[in-house]
């Protein structure tokens, strides 16, 4: 479960750190307060939530198993171990 939480959080703050190599690589003063402004604060916030939700649409529509498909797990039958497969 921590690998998900992780991994939003990750794309959560890509864009601050774009920023932050921006300002890296413009010579400018990365933790100085005036180098991040409240309105570009909210822009950068608005476009993390929208990589987030963006994020949250891809896996839930493109990753999975099929619709109306049922997954039977590796088990012993007959003493043998027989593979997971898809019905």
């Amino acid at each position: 479960m921590i690998r998900p939480i992780l991994t939003e959080v990750a794309i959560f703050l890509i864009p601050f750190v774009a920023y932050a190599l921006f300002l890296i690589a413009t010579r400018s003063q990365v933790l100085v307060l005036s180098a991040w402004p409240a309105h570009l604060v909210a822009k950068l916030v608005l476009g993390s939530l929208l990589l987030v939700v963006i994020s949250f649409v891809f896996l839930a529509q493109f990753s999975g198993a099929p619709p109306d498909s049922t997954y039977v797990p590796a088990h012993l039958e007959d003493g043998k171990l027989v593979d997971g497969v898809e019905k």
